[in-house]
């Protein structure tokens, strides 16, 4: 009997360690599965930034190589006309510099492969907050109803800057639509003098409660994430999460003037 109460003592043991150690590889295999996600959301979401952005850069390019053929033509006859030209071209190209050493900054590190641009784009302009209208538009077909508010004289916006905001705008009404559960939401654009204020504020669940859309409202989501970083590469702030009570409000803040760099 004690030969047998022992083996049974023992055997216990050896399965509560054998459980124990199968609950810990399980947990390091669904971390590895959660860090290998969240860094493939990062790269594709880094990529589509990258795309955006390169849309911008050939575009102000393309503006670059008009003004320049401008001020070639009228070199001879008309100087001051072409001075006002070189200075556009000027100002323009340092523009794009910085977007694209922008551009450089979120890949930092990161190996993403895949075109470098969308068929058919590189020349067109790229959304910015003037078109908010037609965002308004496409979400109402979802059943969302956006209340648009713009106050404050629009200063003069970088392309990169402006697609980064209304890319902000972008995300946090997609982010409405999948989890608050709600049939209208706010969008509230503030123009400052030296900066961009973007209010994104419904009145659904908040974080923690089942919408009804899959599941509880997430606050670090792949939206989140890159609305960060979009925020982030210009030097802005950037908030998102449960309002007092109930509902979600994204708030971000875009100085509108970037630090000039030497060509």
């Amino acid at each position: 009997m004690l030969v047998t109460v022992v083996w049974t003592i023992g055997y216990a043991v050896q399965q509560q360690r054998l459980y124990i150690d199968s609950l810990r590889t399980q947990a390091e295999h669904r971390a590895q599965e959660e860090v290998a996600e969240a860094r493939r959301a990062a790269g594709e979401e880094r990529l589509r930034i990258a795309r955006e952005l390169h849309d911008v850069v050939a575009h102000t390019m393309s503006v670059i190589a008009v003004q320049a053929g401008v001020a070639n033509h009228v070199a001879g006859e008309r100087p001051d006309e072409a001075r006002r030209a070189l200075s556009s071209i000027e100002e323009t190209s340092r523009g794009a510099l910085w977007e694209m050493r922008a551009m450089l900054g979120i890949l930092r590190g990161e190996e993403c492969s895949g075109p470098a641009s969308r068929d058919g784009a590189g020349t067109a302009p790229a959304p910015g907050l003037a078109d908010l209208g037609d965002l308004v538009k496409h979400t109402a077909k979802t059943g969302v109803r956006v209340d648009p508010e713009v106050c404050g004289e629009r200063p003069e916006l970088s392309p990169g800057l402006d697609l980064a905001a209304f890319g902000v705008v972008q995300e946090a009404v997609i982010h409405v639509i999948k989890h608050a559960a709600v049939e209208r939401c706010r969008v509230a654009v503030t123009y400052h003098p030296d900066a961009v204020l973007v209010e994104v504020t419904d009145e659904g669940v908040g974080t923690g409660r089942d919408t009804g859309k899959g599941g509880p409202r997430p606050l670090a989501g792949h939206g989140i994430v890159g609305m960060r970083e979009r925020v982030g590469m210009y030097g802005g702030e950037f908030r998102a999460g449960p309002r007092p009570g109930h509902g979600f409000q994204v708030t971000a803040r875009f100085p509108s003037r970037t630090t000039g760099v030497s060509l």
